[in-house]
């Protein structure tokens, strides 16, 4: 457990269903820091959102012992910088600089791309799934032979992209497409298995009945059809 003086505050600002806001869950779990969750609706921002993140007005947004810290990236390696117990990124330099540029990849690349594939139909879509599919298997050739991104355990690359496992991989059956086929992509799969091995994980994902509801209701709300 990390220590944690009385003063001491850790306040998340986030969703439950958005995989940015579970991020941050999973790195504070995994630190053992307790904290308290504030849940947040985009469509009808807060007073307090506004406030503590003026430039994006976004969640999830992290606030210790009174200063804001915004964008998920930037916040997890707030906290691995504060609570070094339970390392999430490498220690090595090159090791490091490797786990941020794949959190980039899957952020400004892979979330891109996904998002064109729930948002797009008919032929634009097969478009998007291929170009999505062409970028995954990046992450699928990087995991080949290792239990996690960094090796044997949950590390920062692995938080970052649970967003391919518990996000664009639970929508497929909802769209109609299997993006991540396991024929195609064996590895990623077997790193979902190993994701649902851990502790840290279970406890903070989504429940998958009321997650999928969720998502449902959302693409209906968007006019969004399946395949």
């Amino acid at each position: 457990m990390a220590e944690r003086s009385d003063t001491e505050e850790v306040k998340l600002l986030g969703m439950w269903p958005s995989p940015f806001s579970r991020r941050i869950e999973i790195a504070l779990t995994l630190k053992g820091v307790p904290y308290e969750f504030s849940e947040q609706d985009i469509t009808n921002k807060s007073s307090l959102l506004l406030q503590l993140n003026p430039v994006y007005k976004m969640i999830p947004v992290l606030v210790h012992n009174g200063k804001p810290i915004s964008e998920s990236l930037v916040i997890l390696e707030y906290i691995d910088d504060t609570w070094r117990n339970n390392p999430i990124l490498p220690q090595d330099p090159c090791e490091r600089a490797t786990a941020r540029f794949w959190a980039k990849l899957i952020d400004q690349q892979i979330c891109v791309a996904a998002m064109k594939v729930v948002g797009k139909v008919g032929d634009e879509r097969d478009a998007a799934v291929e170009a999505t599919r062409d970028l995954l298997m990046f992450l699928e050739k990087e995991l080949a032979g290792k239990d996690f991104f960094g090796g044997e355990s949950l590390g920062f690359v692995d938080i970052v992209a649970t967003l391919v496992a518990f996000w664009l991989m639970r929508t497929e059956d909802l769209l109609g497409v299997k993006v991540v086929p396991v024929e195609l992509f064996p590895e990623i799969h077997r790193w979902v298995k190993n994701l649902l091995g851990n502790d840290v994980i279970k406890k903070c994902i989504p429940p998958e009945d009321e997650h999928l509801a969720y998502i449902r209701a959302r693409m209906d709300k968007l006019n969004i059809k399946s395949a």
